[in-house]
């Protein structure tokens, strides 16, 4: 490890500098197919967007340096064009004399990148194959990490990271699950109390892609990732501002730099009727278009509540699709749906009126008397889970077992029933 001996100068004026992580360039918005007059170039470019808006902050701010926190990249490049986007913004940070400190993480671990491109000589990595230090002098700091060597690291790195250097603003760089994080791969796991026995004043972590403020003394941080590239990664995405003065930490604020937002429209169709639910989703609307402060929202309605509109909701997700993009064209702004997930029921001591159609309910009803019929749906359900990609099944209710099979019928009866009715009106 190098030594590091800083000079201090820079702490009675204060220094800023930024942190990020996650920026997955190039990495594809999933399901873009889905949102129907959606300029799909625009957001195809997010990642790329998102990372100029980062540098424009970086320049704007004056930052002393910029610190990396891992996946860079998606994995390895489709073609150079991903690198020489980044190795482009990278060179506009260099003639704004502002020092970039990288560790990979999992998506972009040295065994990942099988394209090499030289990096302008701002950029600074850091070793793969132990604990590394590098020194930003100018701004009396030592960044300590380690980066992954391997997409699947399990070790903790923090533990063998050095201690702190006396006289230094000491940051650990690292990407991890920390102890764990929901949706994320257990990889390079740690604990606060190591990390604090390292005697660093400000931890830049890397991995998950929410925002989380661990500890304030010291700091420890995941920024999340900079552009949210789906339905669970939701709300503004960005980086993190942080001002030094006399070698502590006075403000740690987060900056949003996403081009586009990801939003979940929860609206409570609870007794109410078409006119009102629709009033309802038009708020949500132009509450998700507010939060967003101009940007495109690409956002997930999902109805809840007791409403005699089941039936109906279940079999016109379309139409809700459609009302969710009239409000947003009403509040002059751009918003598309990605799915409905229509979550409602039946009123308690409510059943569908059959009417003219009782006999061929009751006919529906006694099918699922049925144990051999229940056995054959049941075994094409199982095999239908094993077909689908995992993204999909996540967006069904594919029932397991024979009471969700017969929730799932009560549904169906629902809706054909509202569309028998509505046929014969």
């Amino acid at each position: 490890m190098r030594s590091c001996t800083p000079r201090l100068r820079c702490y009675s004026r204060g220094v800023k500098f930024v942190h990020a992580a996650d920026l997955h360039i190039d990495s594809p918005l999933r399901g873009l197919d889905k949102y129907e007059g959606a300029p799909a170039a625009r957001l195809r470019a997010a990642t790329r967007r998102a990372l100029e808006n980062l540098v424009a902050l970086c320049i704007e701010e004056r930052a002393a340096f910029l610190l990396l926190a891992g996946d860079v990249f998606d994995g390895t490049w489709k073609d150079f064009s991903t690198g020489l986007f980044f190795a482009t913004q990278m060179t506009r940070l260099r003639e704004a004399q502002i020092p970039v400190v990288i560790v990979r993480g999992n998506h972009d671990a040295a065994s990942s990148i099988t394209k090499n491109l030289r990096l302008p000589d701002n950029v600074r990595e850091l070793s793969s194959k132990k604990p590394d230090t590098i020194e930003l002098g100018d701004a009396g700091t030592c960044v300590h990490g380690q980066s992954f060597a391997q997409r699947a690291v399990t070790d903790d790195l923090a533990a063998r990271y050095p201690d702190a250097v006396r006289g230094a603003f000491n940051v650990g760089l690292l990407h991890t699950c920390l102890d764990g994080r929901e949706g994320h791969e257990r990889y390079a796991p740690t604990t606060l109390e190591i990390m604090r026995a390292k005697g660093y004043d400000y931890w830049a972590l890397g991995h998950v892609h929410a925002r989380e403020v661990l500890s304030k003394d010291p700091w420890i941080v995941f920024p999340g990732n900079l552009q949210g590239r789906h339905a669970r990664e939701t709300g503004a995405k960005g980086c993190m501002l942080v001002t030094v003065e006399d070698r502590q930490v006075v403000a740690a604020e987060h900056r949003a730099v996403d081009v586009l937002r990801w939003a979940a429209l929860s609206v409570d169709a609870d007794s109410a009727d078409a006119a009102t639910l629709t009033g309802r989703i038009a708020d949500q609307v132009r509450s998700a278009l507010c939060a967003a402060h101009g940007r495109p929202v690409l956002a997930r309605l999902t109805l809840t509540g007791s409403t005699e509109l089941h039936g109906r909701l279940l079999g016109d997700t379309e139409r809700l699709a459609a009302e969710c993009r009239n409000a947003a064209l009403d509040a002059d702004g751009d918003l598309w749906v990605e799915r409905v997930d229509v979550r409602t029921r039946l009123p308690i001591g409510t059943s569908v009126d059959a009417g003219a159609f009782a006999a061929l309910q009751d006919g529906f009803a006694a099918a699922l008397d049925d144990p051999d019929l229940i056995a054959r749906l049941l075994k094409d359900l199982a095999e239908l889970r094993q077909k689908l990609p995992a993204d999909a099944l996540k967006g069904l209710d594919v029932p397991f077992d024979e009471a969700g099979l017969r929730a799932m019928a009560g549904d169906a009866w629902a809706v054909a029933a509202d569309a028998l009715d509505a046929a014969a009106a």
